[in-house]
């Protein structure tokens, strides 16, 4: 295999999906960080490689792919014995229903520029933090129980999957914001045990951040 690039933002919930993923598929890879604060993303270098302007980028058998979850389902058919999506089509669709439930309900309302522009439009010093704290603890709620209706140690049975992947970035950015998670007891149980993968541990922001 050529060279792995990753196009990274430490704090990007995206890109720390992907690094738990290529750490879990034992993939070395080198980074090269996008710094959303300073606009890296809108330079026309990186709006060649990515149009959108967002982060993660992955490099790879020569090829370009963006957009966390496409990643991940590439790599997950590339390494299937690692296990991020199940062998079994039922099972697919719970692990993407989880997976989504994040990445698609929660996390695109959070993003950067959707609260930057909140910021412009209202005079409220505290809308901010919440409106983080309303959409992130209301899709935590519905996420418990949705994890809650399945069985194992991680989201998906016995062993972490592309639900984890994405359900652990998002409890990072749940405790920045202050996110009460007092009654999320199945979440935070499985987000601690991640907590125990070196896989996990090495992809944490705090370990790469620049």
């Amino acid at each position: 295999m050529s060279e792995v690039v990753l196009y990274d933002y430490w704090r990007s919930s995206a890109s720390y999906r992907v690094r738990i993923a290529l750490n879990l598929l034992d993939i070395d890879y080198r980074t090269v960080p996008i710094n959303l604060l300073e606009a890296d993303h809108r330079r026309a270098d990186y709006l060649t490689l990515n149009p959108q302007g967002l982060v993660p980028t992955l490099v790879i058998d020569g090829q370009a792919l963006t957009q966390s979850l496409a990643i991940i389902e590439y790599l997950a058919e590339l390494r299937p014995e690692c296990g991020l999506l199940p062998s079994d089509i039922a099972g697919r669709r719970k692990v993407r229903a989880l997976a989504y439930a994040v990445a698609m309900d929660i996390h695109p309302i959070c993003n950067l520029h959707v609260v930057a522009h909140l910021m412009e439009v209202t005079d409220k010093v505290d809308a901010r933090e919440a409106w983080m704290k309303h959409f992130i603890g209301d899709g935590l709620r519905k996420l418990e129980v949705m994890i809650g209706e399945t069985g194992g140690k991680f989201s998906f049975g016995d062993r972490p999957t592309m639900a984890d992947l994405c359900l652990v970035p998002q409890l990072y950015n749940a405790r920045r914001w202050g996110v009460d998670m007092t009654t999320f007891s199945r979440i935070t149980d499985i987000d601690a045990r991640c907590a125990e993968l070196p896989a996990f541990q090495a992809a944490h922001p705090d370990r790469v951040k620049p």
